[in-house]
């Protein structure tokens, strides 16, 4: 089996089991979006910039309520999360213009879950090329773009397409 290192990823590996508390929970108490990165709010589900991306602009979905099982949310924050999938879907095409796109959830310890008692929807616009040589030989992720710019790009669009529904 072959391993493919992922060295950028190493501050988060050892930040995440020091913090106290859920990173969801604490983002939302602060109530500074602009500092924790919270794009947009709606009655059940926020969404948020992820503090240490895979591309530019990758993003979580959370419920306001600390749920770790999908399966037993309630239908209105279920319903809410799959019309925010579909928001941040037409914000990044919009925002990045991706070739493509990575959705998903990580229900769990096992399935690779950073944040196991709060589960979240990750959507991760991707490019034809975009895991490319400095990783494996320099150590080195490359980001394009850092959080504050990304967080300013975005919001305007999360404004506008949120209201337009």
């Amino acid at each position: 089996m072959n391993y493919i290192p992922a060295p950028w990823r190493e501050s988060y590996v050892k930040n995440v089991t020091k913090q106290k508390g859920c990173v969801f929970c604490r983002s939302l108490k602060l109530g500074d979006d602009r500092e924790t990165l919270i794009l947009h709010r709606g009655a059940s589900n926020f969404i948020i910039l992820n503090r240490y991306p895979y591309t530019p602009g990758h993003l979580m979905i959370a419920p306001y309520r600390h749920l770790a099982r999908f399966d037993q949310a309630p239908k209105e924050t279920t319903d809410e999360m799959s019309e925010f999938i579909k928001l941040c879907l037409k914000v990044l095409r919009k925002q990045y213009r991706p070739h493509g796109f990575n959705t998903g959830m990580n229900l769990g310890t096992s399935s690779g879950a950073g944040v196991v008692g709060h589960f979240h929807f990750h959507v991760i616009p991707r490019w034809t090329g975009d895991s490319n040589f400095m990783p494996l030989i320099a150590g080195t992720k490359v980001m394009t773009e850092d959080l504050a710019t990304a967080f300013g790009r975005l919001v305007p669009l999360f404004r506008k397409y949120s209201s337009e529904t």
